[in-house]
């Protein structure tokens, strides 16, 4: 009475559907039962559909390189309320900056994570020079869309980032209670967290530098490796 034939054994008795001919042979009356064997799902398709599931989600996709740009409006507002959200937590400019600087790290340590993947085939670098030129270039470049303007040394164990325009420091607008405040220090800290998750130990610090023929002064990023760095670094030269 289901459509479908009915085969006896000693161990169980088994239901097996009809084909569409089937149906027609055995119930020529019955339109309806033939109209639904012709709309049934194949245990076959079923399990083809289960097999794909749904899409992957965004944890799941290949990290390819993708768009780099963003909306220079939405990340103006968004650093906008970082500032606003430490400075209520902040008693003083210096503990400010340092809460900047925390902030920045985070960023710091994914940004060497992915960009070894991507353009550095999973491999990070074990010198110096060559973390240093990671982040003038690479890092740079994926931030702020170009290289820093200038990577300079000032003596064995200080190395000084210097860009002209920074693009953090650009739209910021400090009150005169905050007269100091430099923003930099979330990209300070930045570039702390890479340097420390690639296992350079550094303490990096942001500060200004008057620059002639330009409104705005030049902001730099000062590095100081620590001595174990150095250490390293003269074993390798070897």
């Amino acid at each position: 009475g289901n459509g479908g034939r009915r085969y006896s054994s000693k161990a169980e008795t088994v239901w097996r559907p009809l084909s569409t001919q089937g149906a027609r042979r055995h119930f020529p009356q019955n339109k309806n039962a033939t109209k639904a064997l012709r709309g049934r799902h194949t245990v076959s398709s079923v399990m083809t559909q289960r097999q794909q599931g749904p899409p992957a989600s965004i944890v799941d996709r290949p990290l390819t390189k993708g768009r780099s740009e963003v909306s220079l409006s939405a990340f103006s507002f968004l650093f906008s309320e970082i500032v606003q959200y430490h400075r209520t937590r902040a008693s003083s400019i210096r503990e400010l900056e340092h809460k900047l600087e925390e902030a920045g790290q985070g960023v710091g340590a994914r940004m060497l994570e992915v960009l070894s993947y991507r353009e550095k085939g999973n491999r990070r670098e074990i010198r110096l020079q060559g973390i240093l030129q990671f982040i003038n270039t690479n890092v740079w470049r994926c931030l702020f869309g170009k290289s820093a303007d200038s990577l300079e040394i000032y003596n064995d164990d200080e190395y000084v980032l210097s860009d002209r325009s920074l693009l953090v420091n650009r739209f910021i607008s400090v009150p005169k209670d905050l007269g100091d405040l430099n923003c930099a220090a979330f990209v300070a800290g930045v570039v702390k967290g890479v340097l420390e998750d690639a296992g350079f130990s550094a303490e990096v610090s942001a500060y200004y530098t008057v620059a002639e023929g330009q409104a705005r002064p030049r902001t730099n990023i000062l590095m100081k490796f620590a001595p174990e760095v150095l250490e390293r670094e003269q074993r390798l030269g070897v």
